[in-house]
């Protein structure tokens, strides 16, 4: 029999990306009808967040090959 190799979610692949304390996410509500938003609002929206640590084990779940 061939051993089942464990696959890792795709989608989540494309959003988080791991990091030695954990995982990082691009933020929501930066992608369009920007024109109603501050600047102060999308500058703030503009870099990687850190996941926070009560999700951490559900992305390693969906994760396990990184």
């Amino acid at each position: 029999m061939p051993k089942i190799k464990i696959k890792s979610n795709s989608g989540a692949g494309k959003r988080f990306k791991k990091t030695a304390n954990g995982f990082k996410h691009k933020q929501s509500f930066r992608s369009h009808i920007l024109t109603k938003k501050s600047t102060k609002r999308k500058r703030q929206l503009r870099g990687m967040k850190q996941i926070h640590d009560a999700d951490k084990a559900l992305i390693q779940r969906m994760l396990p090959n990184l």
